[in-house]
């Protein structure tokens, strides 16, 4: 567990997502749950060590299942924006684990197939302000790389946890996402007003404004070349050509190139038919 600053804390050593947590007097808020059951309770203990009260509480970054799937094993309150609790309503009640192909890291992990999805019971629309101590901790939706997706923001520490806004040296997840909606969230970063601030990606840690300014321009180029292929009729396949030019930019370990390729092959093809074929893909579903 790595600290940012007093209470505040980030944890990239298991599957899944980077998660963080916020200690308080009166208890902890607790950012994404990991993958698997073990590494829930293996996260609890840790956590219990530093706790200064009893409320705990787990706030979604969004709706993407590696971040998701353990919140069952976690046994606390669970936030996320509205968008999220409207796509665990279309969910079924048990997690069935049937790999679609994604690239997501779940899919490495059959065990939680068949875990039971612990649906948020607190939702809120724009932003929400937690007041447990002195700390103000704001909670505000930011979408993009989900309709859900949002940010944990402590403006006196001038620490932000972004969630899949930044994803550091690996591909976004495209599927579900909008990527002038993403570019929007990303150009907010930019602004004076996150100057000075610790940006902590959900997958990966903490970035430097240089890596923000990074990938957004990759995601503005990304949204630049789907907007031509649309413009020339083309069809979701065409998206393949656009893959080995982006890992290029990355810096990744060899044995993760079939992956990556097959994550950005699945979203590009998923983007382009939702946002470019709709009636193709409606179709399809």
């Amino acid at each position: 567990m790595h600290q940012i600053a007093d209470g505040i804390f980030y944890e990239d050593a298991y599957p899944g997502v980077t998660l963080g947590a916020i200690i308080m007097p009166r208890g902890t808020l607790m950012i994404d749950a990991p993958l698997r059951a073990e590494d829930a309770r293996t996260w609890k203990s840790v956590l219990l060590t530093q706790s200064r009260g009893t409320h705990r509480l787990l706030i979604h970054l969004d709706s993407h299942t590696d971040r998701t799937i353990g919140a069952r094993h976690m046994d606390c309150t669970v936030i996320a924006q509205q968008n999220v609790l409207n796509t665990f309503e279309n969910r079924t009640s048990v997690f069935k684990g049937q790999p679609m192909g994604s690239s997501s890291e779940w899919e490495n992990y059959p065990e939680v197939s068949g875990t039971r999805w612990s649906a948020p019971s607190i939702t809120f629309s724009d932003q929400m302000r937690l007041h447990w101590s002195e700390l103000e901790i704001l909670i505000e939706h930011h979408p993009g790389p989900t309709p859900g997706s949002a940010w944990v923001i402590i403006p006196s520490n001038k620490v932000v946890f972004i969630g899949d806004a930044i994803l550091v040296d690996q591909p976004p997840f495209l599927a579900m996402s909008d990527l002038p909606n993403w570019i929007e969230a990303v150009s907010e970063l930019r602004t004076p007003h996150y100057r000075g601030y610790t940006i902590i990606s959900g997958r990966g840690g903490p970035v430097s404004i240089e890596y923000v300014r990074e990938q957004h321009e990759q995601l503005k180029a990304l949204y630049k070349r789907l907007e031509t292929l649309a413009e020339k009729g083309a069809s979701p396949i065409d998206t393949h050509s656009m893959i080995n030019p982006f890992l290029e930019k990355l810096d990744f370990p060899r044995v993760l190139r079939d992956p990556y390729e097959q994550r950005l092959r699945y979203g590009l093809e998923q983007y382009y038919q939702r946002h470019y074929l709709p009636e193709i893909s409606d179709n399809g579903n």
